[in-house]
């Protein structure tokens, strides 16, 4: 069962990996726009679709959705999605205590690990007025999309941490499933995640505090 919130936890890391959105940034709007269109392109219930969709890379999605089709379809399709997304930041905003957050880890050994390219990464960081970790593992730098825990691995390799060290904040299905995959704890943001497994779970990331110790131990206080 997580662990319940109702007292603080303290969790000791090394490094920490944060999703992006629906962790850090509120994209949901732009997010349904352009797959409630894919959806009826391809005579899809918008609903059932949005349901699959989060945390996936979207050729990943479509291969769920459109087990039959060729991969080759659905890699050509995200590509010119990706671009409509990175075009359209209508009503991207930040998730509630996101800013603060983020900006409690300069210095501290984090990375974004996202299922968004690096275009798209950039211009919802911005939309959202987030700064962009030093590092950040995007589609372009994974050959799997979480579920699988390949981004997850690529960012504590990057940050030099042992996966058992490092703990991810994920609010998708598909995103607590890749970091428990990882060997990692997870900190999921939203009632949702309990359901999903996650280690424990938060209303809001206003609810974290992270605090550096003399050895470089990242104690991470869950109220």
């Amino acid at each position: 069962m997580p662990a319940s919130t109702t007292a603080p936890t303290v969790l000791a890391a090394r490094a920490l990996l944060l999703d992006m959105d629906g962790t850090l940034v509120d994209s949901g709007p732009a997010v349904e726009r352009v797959w409630r269109r894919w959806a009826a392109e391809h005579e899809l219930d918008g609903d059932a679709v949005l349901r699959v969709v989060h945390g996936r890379q979207g050729f990943a999605s479509m291969a769920v959705l459109l087990p039959d089709r060729p991969m080759e379809l659905n890699h050509a399709d995200n590509r010119r999605m990706l671009a409509e997304e990175t075009a359209d930041t209508e009503g991207v905003v930040p998730i509630e205590g996101a800013p603060a957050f983020l900006a409690s880890l300069a210095g501290l050994p984090h990375a974004l690990v996202t299922s968004a390219d690096d275009a798209l990464t950039r211009a919802r960081m911005g939309a959202a007025g987030l700064e962009l970790p030093p590092v950040a593992v995007t589609a372009e730098h994974v050959g799997a999309s979480k579920p699988d825990p390949e981004g997850f691995l690529r960012g504590a390799a990057q940050l030099g941490a042992d996966p058992a060290d490092c703990i991810v904040f994920e609010d998708s299905e598909a995103g607590v499933a890749a970091g428990l995959a990882a060997g990692m704890r997870v900190i999921g943001i939203g009632a949702q995640a309990a359901r999903y497994g996650a280690t424990v779970t938060v209303d809001s990331l206003a609810q974290v505090r992270v605090t550096a110790d003399a050895d470089g131990t990242l104690s991470v206080t869950v109220n």
